[in-house]
């Protein structure tokens, strides 16, 4: 990241006429295009979890793991399920995942089957 003395040394060198204003703009601009370079990215999730635990025995019935890369195929599955089916907005869920959240994203009881389902980002 640009450092305070150096957006501040080049104010001073516009100030001091020894540079124009527009080369100071450039200079700043540069600044922070560097800082935005060097800057560490966030690691992209690779895998989508999903859990599905009995709620009475506290037992899972289902762990699966797949691949990020398969989520857009997996989505399109779901999309074709009635929205009342799915109980939530996949399109909403991609999208999430593609800023790149990680983590829980997902957890619903299901009172009718006694299961408690959660989807996680890793």
């Amino acid at each position: 990241m640009a450092t305070s003395e150096e957006r501040l040394r080049i104010l001073k060198m516009v100030e001091q006429k020894q540079i124009s204003a527009a080369d100071g703009a450039k200079l700043l601009a540069a600044l922070q295009a560097g800082a935005n370079e060097s800057a560490p990215q966030p690691a992209r999730a690779r895998w989508l979890r999903v859990r599905v635990t009995d709620r009475a025995s506290g037992r899972n019935k289902v762990n699966v793991t797949i691949p990020i890369g398969l989520l857009d195929v997996g989505l399109k599955m779901g999309a074709r399920l009635p929205a009342e089916m799915t109980g939530m907005d996949l399109s909403a869920i991609h999208a999430a995942i593609k800023q790149g959240i990680q983590g829980k994203i997902v957890e619903v009881d299901d009172e009718d089957d006694d299961e408690h389902v959660e989807v996680f980002v890793e």
